[in-house]
């Protein structure tokens, strides 16, 4: 049985639940997933504002994930250990591809902007990690351009699918091997969730979905740099 957890699916104005166990989130398999197509508009999207302050972006895990054992090829092509490189920081990480025509880029174009609202000490602190679900096509090069139209500082990772796949489940994240749909272009069906990691205990203890606004990351982003419940 397949169950998908699509919590954006609510009225904006719903209140979400505060708290969920990972391990309910591992045995439901996925969480929810996004089906990105080939896009050729070429736009950039703006971040997204939220007027609705009776929200609730963040999940808070009572049973945090463990940081995925993952060692990948950065954008300058050198071996990234994730575990290693952000032991003891703030780290968000989320699965996407390059070639997503709107929720990988508004998610990143949404943390960007939060992210510069820090003080700099603790945006140097901060690491955002991009993980790409389409290794083929997101070589290290193609990575380091399409991010340094976002924020230069943003990780960007690429490597073997199969390891990405394993590390993204590892978190509950279900990811699939990019396919062509019936027009010819590549989809790549992925989770949208952002999981932040504490600086305290380098586990996975908050999760966004793809509805969370630059409002959310802005309003959270202070708390999460030194490990506190957003």
């Amino acid at each position: 049985m397949h169950i998908s957890f699509r919590t954006n699916s609510r009225p904006r104005g719903a209140s979400r639940k505060k708290t969920l166990a990972a391990a309910v989130l591992l045995a439901a398999g996925a969480l929810t997933l996004s089906a990105c197509g080939d896009g050729s508009d070429g736009g950039e999207p703006a971040a997204v504002v939220s007027d609705d302050t009776g929200r609730q972006a963040a999940t808070i895990l009572d049973q945090p994930f463990k940081k995925p054992d993952l060692v990948l090829t950065d954008t300058d092509g050198k071996k990234y250990d994730l575990r290693a490189e952000t032991a003891g920081r703030p780290t968000l990480v989320y699965f996407g591809y390059t070639h997503c025509p709107d929720v990988c880029p508004l998610t990143m174009n949404n943390l960007a902007v939060a992210k510069k609202q820090l003080p700099r000490a603790e945006q140097d602190k901060l690491r955002v990690v991009f993980v790409s679900t389409d290794p083929e096509r997101d070589t290290p090069a193609a990575l380091k351009t399409w991010l340094k139209g976002i924020d230069p500082q943003i990780v960007g990772l690429t490597g073997d699918f199969a390891t990405v796949q394993a590390g993204a489940r590892g978190l509950g994240i279900s990811i699939e091997p990019p396919t062509k749909d019936k027009n010819g272009k590549i989809v790549s069906t992925h989770g949208t969730q952002v999981i932040a990691f504490s600086p305290k205990t380098d586990a996975g203890y908050v999760l966004y979905d793809d509805d969370a606004t630059v409002d959310d990351y802005t309003k959270d982003l202070p708390k999460l740099v030194k490990g506190e419940n957003p």
